[in-house]
């Protein structure tokens, strides 16, 4: 199984295991895109209150109670509300899936040859999966990117 592949794989069940408690944006979190994940999550969230206003019955459920929204059941709400909310974590899911499948970035940056994550080339291993790097000599006297592990 390729790189791209398995991180695709692992991005999709954490982002179904996330929809799966209602959290939007798990699945971009693991692949490191935070405005990302704050937008997807910022997003549902809005657009579960704006349904939930709509068409709940205030006696039902205060909104100006976080707890009481949060101990409401799917299974007490009406479709109208549910249904929006769990296509658009489905949504959330497949978005998170399309950037992990999604191929290489162009960006002149050196890269991670385990992980894809951008180098720091003041650094001897990886800020985000901490693989150690070796340095090549540049032609030109300069120094190479790093781009081979120990």
């Amino acid at each position: 199984m390729t790189g791209t592949r398995r991180r695709a794989m692992i991005a999709t069940l954490v982002a179904v295991l996330g929809a799966s408690v209602g959290v939007a944006g798990a699945g971009h979190l693991y692949l490191r895109e935070w405005r990302r994940a704050a937008a997807w999550f910022s997003f549902v969230v809005g657009a579960a209150l704006v349904l939930l206003s709509l068409f709940v019955d205030p006696a039902t459920i205060n909104l100006a109670d976080p707890g009481s929204v949060a101990a409401a059941q799917p299974s007490s709400l009406p479709r109208t509300v549910t249904v929006p909310v769990f296509a658009l974590l489905l949504l959330s899911a497949l978005d998170a899936y399309r950037l992990a499948t999604r191929g290489p970035r162009s960006s002149d940056e050196p890269e991670c040859p385990r992980c894809g994550g951008e180098l720091d080339p003041d650094l001897a291993f990886c800020p985000w999966c901490t693989a150690r790097l070796e340095h090549y000599a540049a032609e030109d006297g300069e120094r190479g990117d790093r781009r081979t592990e120990h």
